[in-house]
């Protein structure tokens, strides 16, 4: 038994061509369609920059900002498709939004991707994206003390891995994270894991397993910040919004991961949409499950910016 879809997305999801097995044979085909469109509609300054990685590759930046900001809020959005597919402009009219409500500076981070990069090197690339943005903080118009760390799906997972690793390393200074529908259990073994195994679905247990086993391969014992659920410690994080829907995989390690946060005298806000599938809010943002998920994500923001201003 699992939980039923919402009636509107189930008739929108009944709609959506059938995706077809993630694998190895069939990522190369799926890649092009899970990158997202360019925000070239001239309403907000754009700058594509890089950053040299530890291994000297340059990983790229793009950077939205209302223009001519000063000590603006600032969103480091990294984007989601289960580690293997993806690029920075992957579900940014979600932080899109916070750059017209909050006039905040969006920063998103094109991190590489496995199976062709694995270990720790995505997160390495998300932290380095991370220090390099507080270190140009003032060129960008941003306050440093008003950086929040957001993604969705994997990059809810690594958005999540980056805030324990900047904690762990006492820099950069992260005022609060958004972990949306996060991946963040490598162990993929949870009740609603098991719920959506087989069968069609935005993401089932065996596209997970898939995501999974790009990143780690044959590695030996997994980093904590690869896989956020194996920390051992979750005290001295930042505010934690997480949400997720009841009907998809992230479900259950969510509620964990927030349930540990409160455990560790930490604070958290979790909300799980009933009737919501993987990536509900980003596929069609105009379902009024998904209308309700942003605008609560956008009132915890407007509450924390208004703490830490």
């Amino acid at each position: 038994m699992r939980p039923a879809y919402d009636p509107e997305l189930s008739t929108l999801l009944a709609a959506m061509p059938p995706m077809p097995p993630l694998d190895a044979q069939t990522l190369a085909q799926i890649r092009p369609y899970a990158a997202g469109p360019r925000p070239d509609d001239g309403s907000v300054e754009r700058r594509e920059v890089t950053f040299p990685a530890p291994d000297g590759t340059p990983i790229p930046l793009t950077i939205l900002s209302p223009g001519g900001v000063t000590a603006a809020p600032c969103v480091y959005w990294i984007h989601g498709g289960g580690m293997v597919m993806g690029d920075r402009y992957s579900q940014i009219d979600i932080p899109r939004e916070w750059l017209d409500r909050f006039g905040a500076v969006v920063v998103s981070v094109d991190y590489r991707l496995a199976p062709e990069a694995d270990g720790t090197t995505l997160v390495d690339d998300c932290y380095h994206g991370l220090a390099w943005v507080a270190a140009h903080a003032a060129d960008l118009g941003i306050d440093p003390a008003r950086i929040i760390v957001a993604g969705a799906s994997a990059g809810g997972g690594l958005a999540a891995g980056v805030t324990l690793m900047a904690r762990d390393r006492a820099t950069p200074a992260i005022a609060g994270q958004i972990l949306i529908g996060p991946m963040l259990d490598h162990r993929n073994d949870s009740a609603s894991s098991r719920q959506f195994s087989g069968g069609p679905g935005v993401w089932t247990r065996e596209m997970n397993d898939f995501g999974w086993r790009s990143v780690l391969g044959g590695l030996g014992p997994v980093s904590p910040y690869v896989s956020p659920a194996l920390a051992t410690d979750l005290a001295g994080l930042p505010a934690t919004y997480l949400d997720a829907g009841s009907a998809e995989v992230f479900r259950d390690e969510s509620v964990e991961y927030a349930a540990r946060i409160w455990a560790a005298g930490g604070r958290a806000d979790l909300h799980i949409w009933a009737g919501g599938c993987h990536g509900f809010d980003a596929l069609f943002p105009q379902a009024p499950i998904s209308s309700a998920a942003r605008r609560a994500r956008t009132d915890w923001l407007a509450r924390l910016l208004e703490e830490v201003r």
